[in-house]
């Protein structure tokens, strides 16, 4: 790591503890300063280097003209009926990503984005329709559990780290930011920035299988698997991302995941889409493919956003399919719908993307022409 000049300040919100003794040393200072200052960026909330108070005042000034503390920017805030609250945040370069804290009486949830939009296009989810611009910094991932914490804080009026769990469940497909998302489970982990349990901590992914791989060698944090299809033609539809990794493939990986540990189990998101994924024979053959797989798995009513031909299945479906998984011996649960009326609801969080790929265009035009189409 070279010296960084005022011309290029480099932002700490996006180093871990490896890379924060790295800038220190590259400064002419000991490594042990990382630690002082990781508490005060992510367990103070502290964006002022002044009131690093245990550090020297010449230190104080050397980090004024060679590093920065700079989050996105807030630009839109609001809680839903059911106390769910979303952020809009604004990068330097104009993007907008969603953040979303699920407050619950035992625990509290923060929802983190990890691309601005989605590289994938998954047919039901509003995130892919809005296109892919690129995969956030590490700075920008773990700014959204920094500015969470500190809004949290202020609410409550005192700072006593209100969320308690991570899921890496919002825009973007975090296995396809790698580099960059492994430092920000780090800091989500360490115990001078938020000392977050690993079981609490939850990466998901579309299944991505060579950097799961990656993921299970790297870190032991939680998984989820976004599969929402039993067979592969369906999934191929649902999950293009499928046709690169079939499910015979991602549940290979799945089987080893956990091998060395059995308390330990994958969750298996399945979002309900009527009469497309949820019959009682979708039921039997998601059992099969889950043979030896340790999973728990989560049925997710669908969350509709516009200009969508999917439609949510009905309770009496969504309950009939849960008991079936159920009586097969798998652990099925049904996740509560959580700040719909804000749309901050599980797939339906949007930002502002300056979509490279033009797919929100395709999207839109091919949405209009069935418009039009069904008016003649």
């Amino acid at each position: 790591m070279t010296l960084h000049t005022p011309a290029h300040k480099i932002n700490l919100l996006g180093l871990d503890r490896k890379a924060m003794q790295d800038f220190f040393v590259s400064v002419g200072e000991k490594p042990y300063r990382a630690e002082q200052v990781l508490k005060w960026i992510h367990f103070n909330g502290a964006e002022d280097f002044q009131a690093m108070t245990n550090l020297s005042k010449a230190l104080r000034q050397k980090l004024c003209e060679t590093a920065q503390i700079t989050p996105p920017q807030v630009i839109y805030e609001k809680a839903a009926a059911d106390g769910t609250y979303k952020w809009l945040l604004r990068l330097a370069d104009g993007n907008c990503i969603e953040t979303v804290f699920i407050p619950e009486k035992t625990r509290g949830t923060l929802c983190i984005s990890s691309q601005v939009g989605c590289i994938l296009n998954c047919d039901f989810c509003s995130t892919g329709k809005q296109g892919f611009n690129r995969n956030l910094s590490t700075a920008e991932i773990i700014s959204q559990l920094w500015i969470a914490v500190r809004k949290l804080s202020k609410m409550n009026g005192v700072h006593d780290h209100a969320v308690t769990n991570v899921v890496m469940m919002g825009m973007g497909e975090p296995l396809l930011n790698f580099d960059n998302v492994i430092p920000a489970l780090h800091l989500m982990l360490d115990d001078f920035a938020y000392g977050l349990s690993k079981r609490r901590v939850t990466v998901s992914t579309a299944g991505v299988v060579p950097a799961m791989y990656q993921l299970r060698a790297a870190t032991d944090v939680a998984l989820a698997v976004s599969l929402h299809a039993p067979n592969d033609e369906l999934r191929n539809q649902l999950v293009p991302l499928n046709k690169k990794y079939p499910l015979d493939e991602l549940m290979t990986v799945c089987r080893e995941y956990f091998k060395d540990d059995s308390r330990r189990s994958i969750t298996m998101e399945y979002v309900m889409l009527a009469g497309v994924n949820d019959t009682p024979e979708h039921a039997r053959q998601l059992i099969k493919i889950l043979s030896g797989v340790r999973a728990k798995m989560n049925l997710i009513p669908f969350n509709p956003f516009p200009h969508t031909d999917y439609q949510r299945s009905d309770t009496e479906t969504i309950n009939r399919f849960r008991d079936i998984l159920m009586k097969a011996g798998l652990n099925t649960t049904i996740r509560r719908t959580r700040g719909d009326d804000i749309d901050a609801a599980c797939g339906q969080l949007v930002g502002q993307v300056k979509d490279r790929t033009r797919r929100n265009e395709r999207y839109l035009r091919s949405a209009k022409q069935k418009v039009v189409g069904g008016n003649n």
